[in-house]
């Protein structure tokens, strides 16, 4: 890619400011500024006796499957601590490579991944989560997740368990900061990665119109579903991953460079 690829483009990005860094110096190292507007925070629960409850068995089960890093760096300390070690009879799924990536870091080598899209969905479709009838399956997640997955693999025979071990705010305090930036010229373009920043930002713009102006550039169809309802322009990136979004954010610069 050229380093002039996004030249003259503004974008927020929305992500939480630790997962926000590599997508924003890859827009800057392109040409582009890069705004962080962080809708989603990522926190430890306050009281983790019903994930402890949760993993009590967690020898006895037979699947951890982990919905994202989050769910890997607030879980993994908490097992190690409880068991001194994986269990080994304990087969684990990702929702991601990122996840699975996370996984390893704490020791955790074979773990089950989608190849193509990264999502619940995907996940599904592999054979290993079809032949679960009976199966123990515990999901990693924050709080108040989806339920695609549990209520899938609970059709399918399966005892489910959540292990809830994170919960999602809206850290933001300037909720017109991009209105703002909007009415200067200096935004095009807004990265969204998750469905709850979607709805926080739609929610903090509830105010002003700038979002019927600028395009929301997302990593997963799902994530565009709200703003194609409202009438909003939305780009879908082909693939996941920050060189995904970047391409994904090239297509606007001939209409606002």
């Amino acid at each position: 890619m050229a380093d002039d690829l996004l030249t003259g483009l503004h974008v927020a990005v929305t992500r939480p400011v630790d997962q926000a860094a590599s997508l924003c110096e890859a827009i800057e190292c392109y040409g582009g500024k890069a705004i962080t507007f962080p809708l989603i925070a990522i926190s430890p629960l306050i009281d983790y006796f019903a994930f402890e409850q949760a993993i009590a068995n967690l020898e006895d089960a037979n699947w951890a499957i982990f919905i994202s890093t989050n769910a890997v760096d607030n879980a993994l300390p908490r097992i190690l601590k409880k068991f001194g070690k994986i269990p080994k009879n304990l087969k684990f799924a990702a929702i991601g490579h990122q996840t699975a990536k996370q996984l390893s870091l704490y020791g955790v080598q074979q773990v089950l991944t989608p190849q193509t899209r990264f999502d619940s969905e995907t996940l599904l479709a592999l054979a290993e989560m079809h032949d679960v009838a009976n199966e123990t399956i515990i999901i990693f997640r924050g709080l108040g997740g989806r339920d695609v997955l549990a209520e899938t693999l609970k059709s399918r025979g399966a005892n489910i368990i959540f292990a809830e071990c994170y919960r999602r705010t809206n850290p933001q305090k300037d909720a017109q900061l991009l209105s703002r930036l909007w009415q200067q010229n200096q935004l095009n373009a807004v990265v969204v990665t998750s469905s709850e920043a979607m709805r926080n930002l739609v929610d903090l713009a509830s105010e002003s119109d700038y979002l019927q102006h600028v395009t929301l550039c997302v990593n997963h169809a799902r994530i565009a579903e709200l703003p194609i309802q409202l009438g909003l322009k939305v780009l879908v990136t082909d693939a996941p991953g920050d060189d995904a979004m970047i391409k994904c954010l090239s297509q606007l610069v001939n209409k606002h460079g």
